[in-house]
């Protein structure tokens, strides 16, 4: 039996997650932001003042990872951490204001690439891709 690399949906998930960040690496440059440092952003601004370990669950990101890229935004003024009043041992994270006009200024960027990205693609096709995306996603859980 003969494997055709090109008809793997783990090589066609894969090629086309690094062609999705390489373009986004590229449209937020003038930002001074990765896609990874984004991705945190994101979900602060959709959930402000949650645990550095909510965080890393909610960005898929392991909390070394998390620790290093919050570090940056940190350090870039876009987030800040307070001590939390529950675990003395954690940290809750909160977007500053700075951080809050970043995610402002990056969504219409990240809703473009999605834009560009499904170019050619139905409305009712695009929703079916992100449920069965979704589903190999939940499979593999």
């Amino acid at each position: 039996m003969d494997f055709i690399m090109d008809e793997s949906l783990g090589f066609i998930i894969s090629r086309t997650a690094v062609a999705m960040k390489k373009k986004f690496t590229k449209r937020l440059k003038p930002y001074d932001l990765t896609p990874e440092q984004w991705s945190l952003l994101n979900r602060l601004g959709e959930q402000d003042g949650v645990t550095q370990k909510d965080l890393s669950e909610r960005t898929y990101k392991d909390q070394p990872n998390t620790t290093r890229i919050l570090d940056k935004l940190e350090k870039k003024k876009l987030v800040r951490r307070a001590d939390s009043p529950e675990d003395r041992r954690a940290f809750i994270v909160f977007l500053t204001d700075k951080g809050k006009k970043m995610r402002r200024n990056i969504i219409p960027i990240t809703m473009q690439l999605n834009e560009d990205a499904a170019m050619g693609l139905k409305k009712q096709d695009r929703l079916q891709l992100i449920i069965l995306l979704s589903k190999v996603y939940e499979n593999l859980g």
